[in-house]
C-alpha cells in the first residue's frame, strides 16, 4: 500500500556547512551536558581494550581540547548529534561524503524502531523499490526472501530464460554475499540493490547449497517478472500460481482465470507457495473478484482505527477451491489466504505460513527519498492476527518430489498439486 503526504519533505543540507538541522537535532541527539568525556563515547572500558586506550590518550586529549577551545558543548552548538559530526568530519581516518552522512542519520532514526520492515529509500532505492512494484528490472531474475531470525536470503523463485537460470541457480539456494556484500548484514531491500545494477554488468555471488558454498557470476539483464501463471490440469482443474502481488497482477490474474472458464475450469488450485506479498491493493481487488459480500481483510493503526477492505459479490465465484501454502507463503498472499479460509471458500494445504501480519506504508518525500513505515496490524474476516504465528492448513503436508534426480520439476511429480487434485475429485 503506498500512501502520498505530498508536504511532508527532508529539509535540504548543504555540504560542509556546521549548522546542521535542527530537527535533526532535537530527534537524533540528546543535549551534553558540560565536562562529556569523549573517551567515553569512543572506548568501552573493559581489560581488553586497556592496550587501545593507552595508546590512544594523546589523541583523545587533543580530541577533548579541540571541543574545549571551539565552545562545541555550549549554545546553539550543544547537540549530540553536531559533536558527533564534528569528531567524523575531522578524526575520521578518511573523507567522509556528506550526502553519505545525512543519508545515515535519516536511515539511522528509521532504523532506531527495531522493526524489519520499516526503511528509509535514497532516491535510487525508492526507484529500485517501485521498479519491483512494476514488475520491471535489471537483474538475476530470481525472488529473493529474507528470513528475519537467521538473516538469511533464499531464493524462492527462478524465472525461466533468466541470467540466474542460465547460471543454474535454483529455488533454495542461498545467496551468502553479492560482489564481496554480506547478505546477513543488510536488510533485503538494501542487499537487492547489490544483486541488480546495469543491463550487462556482471554479478559475483556466493552460493550455499545443500551446506556447500560455491561462487556464480550472473550478467544482469533486463528482467520483466512474470507474478501470474496458469494452466489446466487433468480433470478441468484450473492451477493459477502467484509469485508476488504486484501493480499488474490483478489484471494478469482476472486474464488467467478467464481464460481457463473459456477452456471449461469446474475447479481450481491457488498456488501461493513462496509468495513473499505485495501491494495491499491488489490482493484486496483479487478477493473482490473471487468472494461473495463482506469483509476480506481489515487494519487497525495504533488508535485503534479500524479500516475494512471489502468484496462486493459482483463476479463471485462458486467453485471449488484449494490454496497451496508454505513455509514462505507471507503478507498478501496470507492475506488471500486467510480470506478464502474464513469464507470457508477453499481448503488450504500445505505447511505454516511465514506470519506477516503487519502494512507498511511507503510515504514518497519531494526530494525523491521515501520511508516505508509499518502503520497497521491486519486481521483475517474472522478477527484473527496472524502476525509472528502464520496460517496452519487444513490439511498439513510437506513439500515431496516425487520423481528421480533426473527428472525435471512437474505438477505430476509435485506431491501437494497432487494431494489437491485428490481433495477437489471428491468434492
Amino acid at each position: 500500500m503506498n500512501t502520498e503526504m505530498e508536504n511532508f519533505y527532508s529539509p535540504e543540507i548543504k555540504p560542509k556547512s556546521k549548522k546542521w538541522p535542527v530537527v535533526l537535532g532535537v530527534v537524533l541527539g540528546a543535549m551534553v551536558g558540560a565536562g562529556l568525556a569523549v573517551a567515553g563515547m569512543l572506548f568501552v572500558k573493559n581489560s581488553e581494550q586497556k592496550a587501545i586506550e593507552e595508546s590512544s590518550q594523546d589523541i583523545m586529549q587533543a580530541i577533548n581540547k579541540d571541543i574545549d577551545d571551539k565552545d562545541l558543548l555550549k549554545g546553539d552548538s550543544s547537540s549530540k548529534l553536531e559533536l558527533l559530526i564534528y569528531i567524523i568530519e575531522n578524526y575520521y581516518y578518511k573523507d567522509v561524503e556528506d550526502q553519505d552522512m545525512i543519508d545515515g542519520i535519516y536511515a539511522g532514526l528509521v532504523e532506531g524502531l527495531n522493526d524489519p520492515y520499516s526503511e528509509y529509500y535514497t532516491p535510487e532505492e525508492y526507484e529500485d523499490l517501485m521498479s519491483t512494484l512494476t514488475g520491471n528490472y535489471a537483474g538475476i531474475g530470481a525472488m529473493l526472501q529474507k528470513n528475519t531470525d537467521t538473516g538469511a536470503v533464499t531464493i524462492t523463485k527462478v524465472y525461466e530464460d533468466s541470467p540466474a537460470e542460465k547460471a543454474g541457480l535454483k529455488e533454495g539456494d542461498s545467496i551468502v554475499s553479492a560482489d564481496g556484500n554480506l547478505a546477513i548484514d543488510e536488510n533485503l531491500d538494501e542487499f537487492v540493490q547489490h544483486v541488480r545494477g546495469e543491463e550487462g554488468t556482471d554479478v559475483a555471488l556466493v552460493i550455499e547449497r545443500d551446506g556447500e558454498k560455491f561462487d556464480v557470476t550472473c550478467t544482469r539483464d533486463t528482467i520483466s517478472a512474470p507474478t501470474v501463471a496458469y494452466q489446466m490440469l487433468d480433470g478441468n482443474v484450473g492451477y493459477i500460481q502467484v509469485s508476488q502481488f504486484a501493480e499488474h497482477t490483478y489484471d494478469d490474474f482476472v486474464k488467467a482465470y478467464e481464460d481457463l472458464e473459456k477452456q471449461g475450469m469446474t475447479s481450481v488450485i491457488f498456488d501461493m507457495r513462496n509468495d513473499g506479498g505485495g501491494l495491499v491493493d491488489s490482493v484486496v481487488k483479487m478477493l473482490d473478484y473471487l468472494l461473495p459480500e463482506g469483509t476480506v481483510v481489515y487494519t487497525m493503526d495504533k488508535e485503534g482505527t479500524r479500516e475494512d477492505f471489502t468484496s462486493d459479490a459482483d463476479t463471485h465465484k462458486d467453485i471449488p477451491m484449494v490454496v497451496l501454502v508454505n513455509e514462505n507463503t507471507a503478507s498478501a498472499a496470507e492475506i488471500f489466504t486467510g480470506a478464502l479460509r474464513d469464507f470457508d471458500y477453499g481448503t488450504i494445504i500445505g505447511t505454516t505460513t511465514y506470519g506477516k501480519g503487519v502494512v507498511q506504508s511507503t510515504i514518497p518525500l519531494k526530494d525523491g527519498s521515501a520511508i516505508k513505515l509499518t502503520t497497521q496490524t491486519y486481521y483475517t474476516p474472522s478477527g484473527e492476527c496472524i502476525h509472528g504465528k502464520g496460517i496452519t492448513p487444513d490439511i498439513e503436508l510437506e513439500f515431496e518430489f516425487l520423481g528421480g534426480e533426473d527428472d525435471e520439476y512437474s505438477v505430476d511429480l509435485d506431491n501437494q498439486i497432487q494431494k489437491a487434485l485428490e481433495v477437489l475429485s471428491k468434492e
